[in-house]
């Protein structure tokens, strides 16, 4: 696992936020280790298009629920609705686009930063796509990206295409 820089008090919640350089983090960079928490749950192994079983259409609520639990008592439960977006897609992508049998769902905070990550035991494929306005899905990865710029954070992918995640500064009022 790689490392970044440690936010310094003088700089800007986005240069905090970048690697050496001032470069964003690259995929497959990651902050340090620090007070971590970290889940795993199984998914039932399924062909393409099958539709996804009710046990895991639930590991939605699941999750964020553990978000909000998680943020409440790192006293950062401002951040409970963005970041509750921000889960609620990437497992939602997980249940349904990895095809995989297992997924980790990862939230650390340390230094003002709070990291999101969610897995699969299988690599993916990532991308934005132009949505239909009409379109009743397909725009998950569009709002993370939404929300995680809104906060001023940046998001990437693991070296192995199994991981997206997220690093977002943890708003000042709230440590």
């Amino acid at each position: 696992m790689g490392t970044a820089t440690a936010p310094s008090t003088t700089l800007s919640a986005r240069e905090a936020l970048a690697g050496d350089g001032g470069l964003p983090l690259g995929i497959g960079d990651h902050p340090r280790p620090g007070c971590l928490m970290q889940t795993s749950f199984e998914m039932a192994g399924r062909a393409r298009g099958a539709e996804v079983p009710r046990r895991d259409a639930l590991r939605v609520r699941q999750m964020r629920r553990i978000a909000r639990a998680f943020l409440s008592f790192h006293r950062l439960s401002s951040m409970a609705f963005p970041v509750s977006l921000i889960v609620s897609e990437l497992v939602t992508n997980v249940v349904t686009h990895s095809w995989g049998t297992e997924a980790t769902f990862t939230l650390q905070h340390q230094d003002g930063l709070l990291y999101v990550a969610v897995g699969s035991n299988v690599a993916g494929t990532f991308s934005l796509r132009e949505i239909n306005e009409d379109a009743e899905n397909g725009r998950g990865l569009l709002l993370v990206l939404m929300t995680v710029s809104e906060l001023d954070g940046v998001w990437g992918v693991s070296d192995d295409r199994k991981t997206v995640w997220c690093l977002l500064p943890a708003k000042a009022e709230d440590q």
